[in-house]
């Protein structure tokens, strides 16, 4: 359930960053920003507590690191030095959205479960 709890949080990142692109779009000299997988990733291994049993083990990254929206590099400039483009930012929303439902369905399906085993089967 924790999964699924932190899938949906990262979609809801990742259409925080989309919807400000969106907002930005006629802004002059505003540049894409996305949330990387990779940085996903890397929080959500540093994420858990790790306990050193001995002295040569490494620690972890630390779990309150937010994420980065950084620049995306290659995409197309207007003229006003804006590169956000409207179709790509829509498409990420909607992927994001996507991601969102399907954590939510599980996450559903797996609280039917606990009530059906709470009721005994009833």
């Amino acid at each position: 359930m924790a999964a699924l709890g932190r899938q949906m949080t990262r979609a809801v990142e990742r259409e925080t960053v989309a919807a400000g692109n969106l907002a930005n779009i006629d802004t002059p000299g505003y540049k894409t920003r996305e949330v990387e997988f990779g940085d996903a990733l890397d929080r959500e291994l540093g994420g858990a507590p790790l306990v050193t049993t001995n002295a040569r083990h490494l620690g972890g990254a630390t779990p309150d690191r937010q994420p980065e929206a950084k620049q995306v590099a290659g995409l197309e400039e207007r003229r006003d030095g804006n590169n956000v483009q409207l179709d790509r930012e829509l498409l990420t929303m909607t992927k994001a959205s996507g991601d969102f439902a399907a954590a939510q369905t599980a996450l559903s399906a797996k609280f039917r479960l606990i009530r059906y085993a709470i009721n005994e089967g009833r």
